[in-house]
């Protein structure tokens, strides 16, 4: 016979467990799909071995000014053989945005690994983060670029 206690237990349980990453879900590395269905992982070791860019700027959801480092994102797209393609970037809570091919340059966005030098916890927006130079120019400052930034990264896949 189920007890208050035991229901209370088992529902938490229950919810902790709908809480939990799925198995495509693995913060400590972002898969990559490509046209062909091929997935490719980047752990973020994999990901420091890719050329490093560091951003310094402020952000709408950090206090003053930070320096993000890891790679662009292109470089990340064509060490998966994904070239030139629209995207959708979606976070470990599913969040998903597309974002357009030319979107992407050789040195911005960045899928950021640290923020100070420090690699970024979940809690922290981490640990990958699309970061833009966001006070180099205006152009970096509108809604469809924070709409872009996104954090906690998990999956890049195709843009259907």
């Amino acid at each position: 016979m189920f007890t208050h206690l035991h229901r209370f237990i088992l529902t938490a349980v229950a919810i902790t467990a709908m809480s939990l990453p799925s198995a495509a879900q693995n913060p400590g590395a972002v898969q990559v799909t490509s046209a062909d269905g091929t997935i490719v992982s980047f752990t973020i070791s994999d990901l420091d071995g890719l050329p490093q860019v560091t951003i310094t700027t402020t952000t709408l959801w950090t206090e003053g000014e930070n320096t993000f480092t890891g790679p662009s994102l292109r470089n990340v797209l064509d060490a998966a053989g994904l070239g030139d393609n629209d995207l959708t970037l979606i976070a470990l809570n599913d969040y998903a945005i597309e974002m357009p091919a030319p979107a992407t340059d050789a040195s911005y966005p960045i899928v950021a690994t640290r923020m100070n030098g420090a690699p970024m916890s979940v809690r922290d927006k981490g640990p990958f983060w699309i970061i833009f130079p966001y006070d180099s120019e205006p152009d970096f400052q509108t809604e469809t670029i924070y709409a872009r930034s996104i954090w906690q990264l998990d999956r890049i896949e195709l843009a259907e």
